[in-house]
């Protein structure tokens, strides 16, 4: 049974034990929280992380934003306000994210500068439902980023096929991108190239290339998710004694294992000839991070997404209760180029015993865009319920 340390939103990681998110930076990892509220940029809760906890940078999503509007009433004045203009849902929920991310940009700023534009990033999503349509995501990333203004801010994109022409054009523009909902090697090599194309695009047109930043969200606990219920369905209907063992080897591996290999091509492509020119005149490598490492299954242990994938020039976005779980127990070295021959192999007996892995990552990156697309419209019904009640009073 794993070690289950938990916590809610709102409660930092305890300081006296925070020796070890600090150090993952020491292996050249940043840790990234995966969630903003306002309260926390007010009341001191984020600069504290900042400080003490090591904390590197913030994602945001539509998931996020709605539990943070729906708490208390830390967006009500503003949205009273904004409420009067008669702005519609999007509108609305917009001006209120952009305020928090124009906030948390403001207190990551230091960290941005002293660390030469490598960390203090805050991310801002484009809708979900713009994730099938280039021109469309193409036109609100760059709303946002003109919006926000600042020049620690990252515009997230989803790494869909219709994705990926509007993530090289906006690098290209000089963009800050973090693309999100990877689950495929293959994707995660499109994602590479195409920011390697905006580069020399830039490069070609004169401008500079060490000012852009780009991530790539490789999303880890949902794969074994999935995985896991397909063996788990196969070891049931399966009456051979031997079968069932081999199954049962393979629960909770597909993830970690899929994870590694994609970190070996990332290594494989940014230190190739390509990108080494690139490198010459001052980009900097497109990070891979680690997304969904909370660990689903209460019988893995609870900080195994974090261990397992320690490496150089990557990223580990958590949430609080996985960072408090580290802080407590986590162990630190280098993990991710151990045993790539053990993740092939894994990826190969996957294969064998009739699990697809195309389809399987093809269906996590639809399930993800529907449920960040659900979440996105549930969160723009609840904020137009909010100022209709506010216009009525």
């Amino acid at each position: 049974m794993a070690n289950n340390t938990s916590t809610t939103r709102g409660q930092s990681p305890a300081t006296a034990h925070s020796q070890p998110l600090a150090e993952l930076a020491t292996l050249g990892q940043s840790v990234w929280l995966d969630f903003i509220t306002r309260n926390m940029i007010h009341n001191g809760e984020l600069h504290k992380l900042i400080q003490e906890d090591g904390v590197r940078g913030v994602t945001s999503n539509p998931s996020i934003f709605e539990q943070a509007i729906s708490a208390g009433d830390a967006y009500d004045q503003q949205l009273r306000t904004l409420a009067e203009q008669a702005f519609g849902g999007p509108e609305l929920f917009e001006a209120l994210a952009v305020q928090d991310i124009q906030g948390a940009c403001d207190l990551f700023l230091p960290l941005y500068e002293s660390t030469g534009g490598q960390d203090g990033f805050v991310s801002i999503e484009v809708s979900p439902g713009q994730a099938y349509d280039t021109e469309a995501t193409l036109i609100e990333a760059r709303r946002l980023w003109q919006a926000v203004d600042r020049p620690n801010v990252m515009v997230k994109v989803p790494g869909t096929p219709e994705g990926l022409p509007a993530i090289e054009q906006l690098l290209s523009e000089g963009l800050n991108i973090n693309i999100t909902l990877l689950f495929s090697i293959d994707r995660h090599e499109e994602v590479m190239w195409a920011y390697i194309r905006a580069l020399e695009a830039r490069q070609v047109a004169d401008e500079s290339l060490d000012n852009i930043a780009s991530v790539a969200s490789f999303f880890v606990s949902r794969v074994d998710t999935l995985v896991d219920r397909l063996l788990e369905e196969q070891i049931r209907a399966e009456t051979h004694p031997a079968t069932q063992e081999k199954l049962r080897g393979l629960l909770g591996k597909a993830a970690i294992a899929n994870a590694k290999l994609a970190y070996a091509r990332f290594q494989e492509i940014f230190g190739g000839e390509r990108f080494e020119q690139l490198q010459a005149a001052g980009a900097r490598v497109q990070r891979p991070l680690w997304a969904s490492t909370s660990t689903k299954n209460p019988e893995y242990r609870d900080v195994r997404y974090v261990e397992e994938l320690i490496g150089p020039h990557t990223v580990n976005t958590m949430p609080l209760a996985t960072m408090t779980a580290f802080q407590d127990h986590g162990a630190i070295r280098r993990t991710l180029d151990e045993g790539l021959d053990d993740a092939q192999a894994v990826l190969d007996a996957l294969h064998e015993v009739g699990i697809d892995y195309h389809a399987i990552t093809q269906q996590l990156e639809q399930e993800g865009v529907a449920a960040f697309a659900k979440s996105y419209d549930s969160l723009i019904a609840h904020v137009e319920q909010k100022a209709a009640a506010m216009r009525s009073r």
